[in-house]
């Protein structure tokens, strides 16, 4: 029997292809501070990005532009001496939370768009003075400015400093947008009313729980020392509320106070201190603790019964901030995970049939624990994205393998 014909080139050029293109979709993170301090002339939008925290929540997101403004023009904006958490607000209105790259700001439909900023996550931003208009105008200019400016477009492209699409492009204008929104002076930490910053983004049912609990006063009382809140949205706890009510008092507390941490803890911090955290329902021999794992960008807070998902930030103003998580966070001190033994089944005939070392493997069983349902979360999905990368890691040793013999 003849040997089968060798691979051709083609075919080995094809592998190839792929392989690139396997690597290409796992490496979209990006790191802001990196690709800035490349440019010297922005050396002071980079170093305030880190100073409000906003470089982390830049770094988190996955589709992002930056406008940047070099350091000429930060003079300008620091010499009103505002303080960081307005300096904040005014910096987040030039984090846009869509991708333009250069070619992209030339060909907008109509001409002109309305897109939204960081500052709208703020917790402070009313109606539409987040948002920045960008237009094409005349001669290849392109401007830009706030909505709540008075349609005025005060700044202009220059250049196009690092673009990867469709991930994050940061691009360079000539001057600070202003915002009278932005600018307004900012209250300092014991000044917040908690409450009402979690019922006006997507987290009322949390802060109603906090209300009726008496937890609204402890959580209030750590803001000035350092505050960290992991609030469930509405969905999630409305989800939730039949197991709630089946809580004591006592333990409705602690099940709120465990959202908590007594420390503020951006989330560069978080990923940078994974491990065991306490919460404001640690008392003497009750751990009431979980751990915060991440994986790339994805932060994770899980406790024995329970993994649940940051998935974005409601506020960021050191020393509070506060995070939307896709799960109500279950402590095992009142939501006790069961071990189990499958009973030993009986031989079967049949080819697949469980062996005796299966039927003795131990199985896991939540007590009293609400299901992880799609109503809390798209766990499945989870599931089947990471199975999709355990395979594609796979594919990619099985290529590489391939490619290297054929270009032997």
């Amino acid at each position: 029997m003849a040997p089968p014909p060798p691979l051709t080139s083609t075919l080995a050029l094809s592998l190839s292809a792929v392989l690139l293109l396997l690597l290409s979709s796992t490496s979209q993170a990006h790191n802001i501070t990196r690709i800035l301090a490349k440019h010297p002339s922005l050396s002071t939008f980079n170093h305030y990005l880190t100073l409000t925290h906003l470089a982390a929540e830049i770094n988190r997101r996955q589709t992002i532009t930056v406008l940047a403004i070099d350091n000429a023009a930060m003079d300008a904006i620091l010499a009103k001496h505002f303080s960081i958490p307005t300096l904040k607000n005014v910096l987040s209105l030039h984090v846009l939370v869509d991708y333009f790259g250069a070619k992209k700001l030339h060909q907008l439909t109509g001409g002109s768009t309305l897109t939204a900023s960081m500052f709208q996550s703020t917790g402070t931003a009313d109606g539409t003075s987040g948002y920045v208009n960008i237009t094409n105008l005349k001669g290849g200019k392109v401007g830009f400015g706030t909505e709540d400016n008075d349609g005025k477009l005060n700044s202009f492209y220059e250049k196009s400093v690092q673009e990867i699409p469709y991930n994050i492009s940061v691009l360079q204008i000539s001057q600070v947008l202003t915002s009278a929104e932005a600018e307004a002076p900012t209250a300092g930490p014991s000044d917040v009313n908690l409450t009402s910053i979690l019922a006006k983004q997507g987290c009322k049912a949390f802060s109603d729980l906090l209300i009726s609990t008496g937890a609204d006063a402890t959580f209030q009382t750590n803001v000035d020392g350092g505050l960290t809140v992991f609030c469930p949205t509405d969905a999630v706890v409305s989800a939730f509320a039949p197991k709630f009510k089946n809580l004591t008092a006592p333990q409705k507390l602690a099940l709120v106070l465990y959202h908590g941490i007594p420390v503020y803890q951006s989330l560069q911090m978080l990923k940078d201190n994974n491990g065991l955290i306490n919460t404001l329902a640690t008392d003497k021999g009750n751990k009431y603790d979980f751990k915060v794992q991440n994986d790339g960008e994805e932060v994770t807070v899980e406790t024995e019964v329970v993994t649940a998902k940051i998935t974005g930030t409601v506020l960021d103003q050191d020393p509070l901030v506060i995070y939307k998580v896709n799960k109500v966070l279950q402590p095992k001190e009142l939501y006790k995970v069961v071990k189990t033994k499958k009973a030993k089944a009986a031989p079967s005939p049949k080819a697949d049939a469980p062996s005796d070392d299966d039927a003795d493997a131990p199985s896991e069983e939540v007590a009293d624990a609400p299901s992880e349902d799609s109503s809390e979360d798209a766990t499945a999905d989870d599931n089947g994205v990471s199975g999709l990368m355990k395979g594609g890691r796979l594919v990619l040793v099985g290529l590489s393998l391939c490619v290297g013999v054929l270009l032997m």
